[in-house]
């Protein structure tokens, strides 16, 4: 592959000094492994009840370490930090006013990371939420996996809603 270095030695161009890359790191230019994916639409779920967000669609996957059929979890293979991002839109659903929405960043089933949009006071309909983080990933077993809740006033109608959520992660380094 062009543009591909694997072990070596690079030399500047000035002569003041040199990079050894190590046995096993290969250096591409490109934040490997990643992956995108997008929900297909509206899914329905419980008032203020955390929920796991289910994103069918991969928009790409550059290693197949994102299942977007069972579990709905990314489980990277290879070791090192990487940026995590969701976006999640709460839905009150009818008439109803949105409370609230929060989305979460779960590693290994527990709590990372979550962001909150308290709309009490303001009633709508509708609310957008991201979230990123930064995460070590061991390369073996770890894995992330997004949440969401919504509260609306009138419990029975909350979804997640419409193909605009989103969750990736890209590898940013080791």
């Amino acid at each position: 592959m062009a543009g591909t270095l694997k072990v070596g030695t690079i030399t500047t161009p000035s002569g003041s000094g040199s990079i050894t890359i190590p046995s096993g790191v290969v250096l591409t230019g490109h934040m490997y492994p990643a992956f995108e994916a997008h929900s297909d639409g509206s899914q329905g779920i419980s008032d203020a009840t955390a929920t796991k967000v289910q994103f069918e669609t991969e928009v790409y996957d550059t290693n197949s370490y994102y299942d977007n059929t069972t579990n709905y979890r990314f489980t990277p293979l290879v070791a090192g930090k990487y940026f995590v991002y969701t976006g999640v839109n709460g839905y009150a659903g009818g008439s109803a006013d949105l409370i609230g929405t929060e989305v979460f960043i779960y590693k290994n089933g527990s709590l990372y990371r979550q962001s909150y949009h308290n709309m009490t006071g303001n009633p709508g309909f509708i609310l957008g939420t991201p979230v990123s983080a930064v995460i070590d990933m061991n390369g073996s077993t770890d894995y992330v996996e997004i949440y969401g809740a919504v509260d609306g006033s009138s419990a029975g109608s909350e979804s997640f809603f419409s193909a605009n959520n989103y969750f990736g992660a890209y590898r940013i380094g080791a």
